[in-house]
């Protein structure tokens, strides 16, 4: 497995929708998770942030993303769809490996539910709420072919990462 070229901003790939994967147990999936785990871990040693990241991110239009959060979800979620959304909303501050210096105030739901199959062949659920939930929407909006830069809430909606980090110590 290798650490992977991240799509920027603009590339018309990021806008293309993922196929769902077929043959989940096949070698290129594995070797797909692999890069995205390398690729992610790498991002986040270098910027010191990233909890996730999809396979349109490096150019390969599979649904399968990969998640490494802080609270202990650690894995591959392949062919993750939302099955039930909290009608409660959250206004959050967004980031992406895409456009790393930006940031982007979007609405989330508070709460989802994920079906997806682990690496291993497994059908899962998991409920989602807080970070992970923003999380996970983010990411499935990446296999949609929607970034968040198209769900900001206005054109104000938009900040660098040092505005928003020097606003934050405020």
């Amino acid at each position: 497995m290798a650490v992977k070229e991240i799509l920027q901003l603009g590339n018309p790939v990021l806008y293309d929708k993922s196929t769902s994967v077929e043959d989940v147990l096949h070698d290129a999936i594995e070797e797909l998770v692999a890069d995205l785990r390398d690729t992610l871990v790498d991002f986040r040693d270098r910027h010191e942030f990233g909890r996730g990241i999809a396979a349109p991110q490096i150019g390969v239009l599979q649904r399968v993303i990969y998640v490494k959060m802080p609270s202990g979800f650690d894995g591959a979620m392949i062919n993750p769809e939302v099955v039930w959304a909290d009608d409660r909303r959250v206004d959050i501050w967004d980031s992406c490996f895409s456009f790393p210096e930006l940031m982007v105030l979007v609405s989330r739901a508070a709460e989802i539910r994920v079906e997806y199959t682990d690496e291993l062949g497994r059908r899962k659920i998991i409920d989602a709420e807080g970070d992970l939930s923003e999380l996970l929407q983010h990411e499935i909006d990446h296999l949609d072919g929607i970034l968040a830069v198209q769900r900001a809430l206005s054109p104000q909606a938009f900040a660098t990462r040092q505005e928003w980090e020097r606003s934050k110590q405020l």
